[in-house]
């Protein structure tokens, strides 16, 4: 499955020349996953007050293409391109109209809150939604 997720540079993401400071990428693939994560009936907040679950971060990259400035309209596709029994990749690919700007990916746990943070099995319910073989565009 992919999700988009939708948004407009804001002037406090850019720097004095107006052009998105790097870090709001990162930021950006952070929304784009619990946007993803809601897309499929799992939403991050609701996970952690119901399960005590939640997918901290354990690695994250972004190749930037292009320079994004104040106000331009992106949208991200984001999917899963790799899912172990306790950790997933997601891939964030950014579009700035048909043109990709930025591509990026985080490595996420799925971890359990209840005692000290533990990595735990991904149910199997949310791994057949996060498998992408039903390629289809979700707007989120």
């Amino acid at each position: 499955m992919v999700v988009e997720y939708s948004f407009r540079v804001r002037w406090g993401d850019t720097d004095a020349a107006g052009i998105v400071f790097y870090p709001n990428f990162y930021k950006w693939m952070d929304e784009a996953t619990h946007e993803f994560l809601a897309a499929i009936g799992y939403r991050t907040s609701t996970l952690y007050a119901e399960q005590q679950v939640s997918v901290p971060l354990l690695e994250a990259n972004c190749q930037f293409k292009s320079p994004l400035l104040f106000e331009d309209n992106v949208t991200v596709h984001s999917k899963v391109v790799e899912l172990h029994q306790k950790v997933f990749k997601i891939s964030h690919t950014f579009f700035k109209e048909e043109k990709i700007v930025a591509e990026g990916y985080e490595v996420r746990a799925w971890t359990s809150f209840k005692e000290k943070p533990k990595a735990c099995p991904i149910p199997n319910e949310v791994r057949e939604k996060m498998m992408p073989e039903n390629a289809e565009i979700v707007q989120g």
